[in-house]
């Protein structure tokens, strides 16, 4: 154990918040002084912005993080650089006798982590690791054979009849300080933030990056949108849904948090809609699942069989599905408001890699890593295994057969085409009846509406139905050789 009065290293990662922050707590309970750390860490994304949307946030997030620490009589320290190399000259700069930080559970980071924790402790220091980014250690949660879970009812099921989660501990409001602070960067110099172009500059509308932001998202889904959340969450026009998720990728709250705010609920929220959005919560828990068993789960099918996939190699159609110009109007949409608020609905994120994957037949990979790099909320597990589930070769996957149809998606769950006419403006006075198949509408009626097909807005990159059976042909395929 370090001494009393010596100092702390907490290295802060996916984490960045101070409320329920496990190492921070013990440190702070440790008594000694305590020196916050973030390391931006030499080719390891997966540590900090898994892309360039995300890179916008941790530059916000790191902001807000520095300005909490402050107000605590504290600071946060920069560093970039190998984490090993950076944690030792910290420890030789300083004379801290320990590292706490939380765990982390992508395979690069736990391989990371592994290796400093031996590292360190045979150099002579104290190293320990919390729990916090999860609400179950994907070690620990086994099947009754003693595996892990490849369908997600018997793993909710198991992780609904398991210990309740821990109630989440408070924010220190005061953190002892060293009596020299270390040398730090400047977060400006990181250049995290786009800038010719700002690419970026909508996303404050719908964003505010950072534990106050997280809370203020958390509190306003359960007091307007959590009694209804069941049936409404499938509506893109509709705010329906919590926003949470890049918050909880970057730790700004804890999935414990979340979790405990919605306890002794069940009076005022229908039980079903209580059950659905806890449920949304396990699912993230799944998905490190899958990937604490399967590390190469962005790179690999899950399911083998889908090795031999016949895919398509269609740059002119990918590029067109990323801009959000396919001439189907429900996955344009979403792949606008992708570009614009580095978020989309989830239902409609269903339909945008459906149709890439089935409709155009391009390797679920491929959008997997422009997702990474565009959404906010990128996540090495969820954003992996929700594209295998979508490719019907993830675990406890949609089966490659159901095929979206975006017409029929459309009109289901954007029945007046609110959703459409707000990302895609250039339909915004076509009649409903045609707003999601303007390819249908009579020439007068996209003339009223100032369209014209192939120049104001493009003609469908595909025939549904004939994309519908080429898509099956080619599953048949794998099929037979199976």
């Amino acid at each position: 154990m370090a001494e009393k009065n010596t100092p702390i290293i907490v290295w802060f990662r996916k984490d960045l918040r101070l409320a329920d922050n496990r190492a921070l707590s013990a440190a702070k309970d440790h008594g000694g002084p305590i020196i916050p750390v973030y390391i931006r860490e030499e080719n390891a994304p997966a540590s900090g912005a898994l892309g360039g949307a995300q890179e916008w946030w941790l530059h916000h997030s790191l902001e807000v993080l520095s300005s909490a620490l402050e107000k605590a009589g504290s600071r946060l320290i920069l560093c970039s650089g190998k984490a090993e190399t950076v944690l030792k000259s910290l420890l030789e700069e300083t004379g801290a006798g320990a590292i706490f930080w939380n765990r982390r559970y992508d395979p690069q980071g736990m391989a990371t982590d592994s290796h400093l924790k031996k590292k360190f402790r045979d150099d002579g220091f104290e190293v320990e690791s919390f729990a916090g980014h999860l609400l179950h250690e994907p070690s620990k949660l086994k099947t009754k054979s003693g595996g892990p879970y490849r369908v997600y009812t018997p793993f909710w099921r198991a992780f609904e009849g398991g210990q309740e989660p821990d109630e989440p501990v408070s924010a220190p409001k005061k953190l002892p300080s060293p009596f020299r602070w270390p040398k730090s960067e400047e977060l400006k110099s990181w250049k995290l933030l786009p800038t010719k172009p700002n690419w970026a500059k909508d996303f404050s509308e719908v964003w505010t990056p950072g534990e106050d932001g997280a809370k203020d998202k958390l509190e306003t889904f359960i007091e307007d949108a959590l009694k209804g959340y069941e049936e409404g969450r499938d509506f893109p026009a509709k705010p329906a849904t919590s926003m949470l998720s890049p918050h909880l990728t970057m730790g700004e709250i804890s999935p414990a948090q979340v979790w405990d705010a919605t306890r002794g609920l069940s009076r005022s929220i229908a039980s079903h809609d209580l059950s659905r959005f806890r449920k949304e919560i396990v699912w993230r828990e799944f998905c490190y699942h899958l990937l604490f068993h399967f590390p190469e789960l962005d790179e690999k099918n899950w399911n083998d069989s889908f090795d031999v996939f016949e895919w398509q190699t269609d740059n002119a159609g990918f590029k067109a599905w990323t801009k959000g110009m396919t001439g189907y109007p429900i996955v344009d949409a979403g792949m606008r408001q992708l570009w614009k608020h580095g978020v989309m609905h989830n239902r409609v994120r269903m339909i945008t890699a459906s149709f890439l994957i089935k409709h155009l037949l391009i390797d679920w990979r491929k959008g997997e890593k422009w997702f990474r790099d565009t959404l906010v909320d990128a996540d090495p597990a969820s954003n992996a295994a929700n594209w295998q589930w979508v490719a019907g070769s993830g675990a406890d996957a949609s089966p490659f057969f159901r095929i979206f149809n975006p017409i029929l998606q459309g009109e289901k769950f954007d029945p007046d085409g609110d959703y459409v006419k707000t990302f895609v403006p250039e339909l915004a006075k076509l009649e409903k009846k045609f707003i999601h198949k303007p390819f249908d509408a009579p020439k007068d009626v996209l003339q009223k509406a100032g369209i014209e097909l192939g120049k104001t807005y493009p003609k469908p990159l595909v025939d549904h139905n004939a994309a519908r059976q080429r898509a099956l042909a080619t599953y048949s395929d794998i099929k037979k050789g199976e």
